[in-house]
């Protein structure tokens, strides 16, 4: 299993390439950002900086969407990236969510999105591609090498995913609901003609080491709200009794609205409708044992990657224990003689 870190791009930039640098540090592969251009600074800028500053970690939104740039300049970045620092970026992308309702626009269709991720990934490969009635293709770009990795809840979005997406990324830590979607890509791989087990399968979720239940899930219970507004969506679509399980929609019921200006925030102030239990359920807290045993069932459910959100009061030890401890627990056992 692989082992990413989720994080905002709050000024100052050089603490987001510090928490970056410690990141790889620990044996962390992946540094993923949140990407929101109103919420916070530009992800992308930082990129550069984070790359230049690190020498083996792998870069990317998490996630970035259709709507809030042109999809050749998403593209032009990665490429331009991989030219400067040597293929280490990838792609999250989805729908869209903080960075389309603060401009209050919307989500992307699932048209777009698809007809986005192919000429992103078309482009960024160093690929020609088809767009706007032209043939087009970076003159400049030679050997680039972008994965696009889909974040998905709902059940036409999770087909989508299995059909096209390198990798799914699902943002919750929830074993039961994990099973059901993950199993709802590969079978959407499998009706496509494609082989599901060649998708990377990226579970993320608040990572808090610690032993005070109360003040965890305090720190962690911005997420429930950030999950649902992704739900309020999919109950509006398709109801409470679709084929969505009752796990992930029940909880939302006494969700009454949001407000983005706490987006992804520890101190959220109107996520008091997320009960406890979906907390626990949704993120990944406790001792460093009890983040192994969750992440080895995780792994048996056909993770190949779990990227832990660092927003909140104890990011510099959850990251030293997961270097020490959790993430050797995960990794491949090799003996020197056998």
């Amino acid at each position: 299993m692989d082992f990413g870190v989720v994080l905002q791009t709050n000024p100052p930039a050089s603490r987001v390439i510090q928490l970056s640098k410690l990141a790889e540090a620990h044996g962390f592969s992946h540094v993923w950002t949140f990407d929101s251009h109103l919420l916070w600074e530009e992800p992308y800028v930082i990129y550069s900086a984070i790359l230049a500053e690190t020498r083996k970690v792998t870069v990317g939104p998490f996630v970035t969407n259709p709507a809030t740039r042109d999809w050749t300049v998403t593209a032009s970045v990665f490429a331009t990236l991989n030219e400067m620092y040597g293929n280490r970026t990838i792609c999250g992308i989805g729908r869209g969510d903080s960075a389309v309702r603060v401009t209050n626009g919307k989500p992307s269709t699932l048209k777009e999105l698809r007809e986005s991720i192919h000429v992103i990934r078309e482009l960024a490969n160093s690929r020609a591609v088809e767009y706007n009635g032209a043939t087009l293709q970076f003159p400049w770009s030679a050997g680039s090498e972008l994965d696009v990795w889909v974040a998905a809840y709902g059940p036409l979005a999770l087909k989508l995913t299995g059909e096209v997406a390198d990798g799914f990324i699902l943002q919750l830590a929830d074993l039961d609901i994990a099973a059901w979607m993950i199993q709802t890509v590969k079978d959407a791989a499998a009706a496509a003609g494609r082989d599901p087990e060649s998708i990377a399968f990226c579970v993320a979720a608040p990572m808090y080491i610690g032993d005070d239940w109360e003040h965890m899930r305090d720190q962690c219970r911005w997420f429930g709200g950030m999950v649902g507004n992704h739900v309020a969506d999919i109950v509006a679509k398709y109801g409470t009794d679709g084929t969505v399980p009752q796990a992930l929609t029940d909880y939302i019921a006494g969700r009454t609205g949001y407000d983005y200006n706490s987006h992804g925030k520890s101190h959220n102030d109107h996520v008091d409708f997320v009960p406890d239990e979906i907390v626990d359920r949704f993120c990944v807290l406790g001792t460093a044992e009890e983040h192994i045993a969750k992440l080895e069932a995780l792994r048996a459910l056909g993770v190949t990657q779990f990227a832990g959100y660092l927003q909140h009061d104890n990011k510099e030890e959850t990251l030293r224990v997961y270097g020490e401890t959790v993430i050797p627990a995960l990794r491949e056992k090799v003996t020197a003689k056998s």
